[in-house]
């Protein structure tokens, strides 16, 4: 957690996110900025899944793509159209601490009796299912894969400034993640 930049306060933002959607992004959650009014998204919020996060952000102000881990490896035809169409040129991507897809491993066998006994599976075709998927939406550690994602992405979109963030879950707040 030593990577983590917290914003308490505006002069915490770093200076390349200052007067932009994603310093404007940090102070509507973190610091209560009363809300502007927007009729188009200003920036792409990539983030989990997990129900226990939920941002303080002005209607029409974002694009959410939400999906497990931050993993949008599966996601980018959403993205190249927020960018081709809807004008974004700001993408954040917040991971958070306990996510559900770091070690899925050891969820195995509560994933597949929950998909036996609440969905109606086969045992041996939720067994298939997580065998083939698993691998593909494990994350390992939050931090690192939301630096890698935010990597890869910045090759994959050369003009669109990216910003690594992490929410977490004790005090819902967004922190800045360090890069270097």
């Amino acid at each position: 957690m030593n990577k983590l930049i917290a914003i308490t306060k505006t002069k915490d933002i770093l200076p390349e996110y200052k007067k932009n959607p994603i310093g404007l992004l940090l102070e509507y959650h973190n610091l209560k900025k009363s809300f502007d009014t927007y009729n188009q998204a200003q920036l792409l919020i990539g983030m989990c899944m997990d129900n226990r996060k939920h941002l303080r952000i002005p209607d029409n102000f974002a694009f959410i793509i939400r999906t497990g881990g931050t993993n949008l490896r599966y996601s980018e035809f959403k993205i190249s159209y927020a960018i081709a169409v809807g004008g974004v040129k700001y993408i954040t991507l917040i991971g958070h601490n306990n996510c559900g897809m770091v070690n899925l491993i050891s969820r195995k066998d509560l994933f597949i009796k929950g998909l036996v006994d609440k969905a109606g599976w086969n045992k041996k075709i939720a067994e298939d299912h997580f065998a083939h998927f698993a691998p593909m939406f494990e994350i390992g550690n939050e931090i690192d894969f939301i630096l890698n994602e935010t990597k890869r992405l910045r090759i994959r979109y050369p003009k669109i400034m990216f910003s690594p963030m992490f929410y977490r879950i004790e005090d819902n707040l967004l922190y800045l993640i360090k890069e270097k």
